[in-house]
């Protein structure tokens, strides 16, 4: 039985882990870390710092603000973690890599299998269509989210452009320009409104064609899921940088 830790126990995500926690007979919840308790079936902790269990792994669905303190926690527990929020700034995932030196670490903009999915469908088909077709990619989700635009749009962009030699500029914000669209780009827009848990299309748009690569969760269960599974494959691997392609063979 796998023991795990918690970050953002409380929050939606963190109950949507806990549940399916509950439902894997491979792993258990032993112990949160949130800054509030509302009635989960395991202690709760406000800081790293007052936890006093082992666990074998850590599961993150919080705030890019708790990471400092998590990796610090993990890298000195020496306990592999997960890592599920989204949000982060380019030098918060430098220090990902860092850590993922000393501990194993699973990093993903998104838990989905059908994400990843579909990540791997766009690389494959901005190879077979080469620069002859323009990439938008258009993102949605509830009127709560914080970033934009998604770690996922960001995700399925820069797998799109690893195809290109990462030579393709994003381009946010084309209303403040004036001119046609320059073909070395990637368009990224970001949509937010009511309940929409996640929905992510990548169109390539040719001459008298255009192919759409889709994705749709219908719940954030989907997230939940993949994070459990990830939680139990990083128990038991070396230290360094995993993803959902170390699980199943996407490319």
């Amino acid at each position: 039985m796998i023991k795990a830790i918690l970050v953002g126990a409380c929050g939606k995500m963190g109950r949507f882990v806990a549940s399916c926690a509950e439902e894997d007979s491979g792993i258990k919840i032993i112990a949160g870390v949130d800054r509030v308790n509302t009635g989960c079936s395991f202690p709760v902790f406000s800081s790293f710092d007052e936890i006093n269990t082992d666990a074998d792994v850590i599961i993150d669905f919080s705030s890019p603000a708790v990471l400092d303190s998590l990796l610090d926690y993990a890298v000195r527990k020496n306990i592999p973690t997960v890592l599920a929020t989204t949000g982060y700034s380019n030098e918060q995932i430098e220090k990902i890599h860092n850590a993922a030196k000393n501990i194993p670490i699973f990093f993903s903009f998104n838990m989905s299998l059908g994400v990843n999915l579909i990540c791997s469908l766009a690389k494959k088909a901005a190879k077979i269509l080469g620069n002859s077709f323009d990439i938008e990619i258009v993102e949605k989700h509830h009127n709560q989210k914080i970033d934009a635009p998604s770690g996922t749009a960001i995700m399925l962009a820069n797998a799109v452009n690893e195809v290109f030699d990462d030579k393709l500029n994003y381009e946010y914000d084309r209303h403040s320009k004036r001119a046609k669209r320059p073909k070395n780009e990637i368009g990224i827009h970001s949509i937010r409104g009511g309940t929409i848990v996640g929905e992510h299309d990548v169109i390539f748009a040719g001459h008298d064609e255009v192919i759409t690569i889709s994705h749709s969760a219908a719940s954030k269960e989907v997230f939940a899921a993949g994070a459990v599974k990830a939680a139990k494959f990083i128990a038991s691997q070396s230290s360094g940088l995993y993803d959902m392609n170390s699980i199943v063979a996407l490319d």
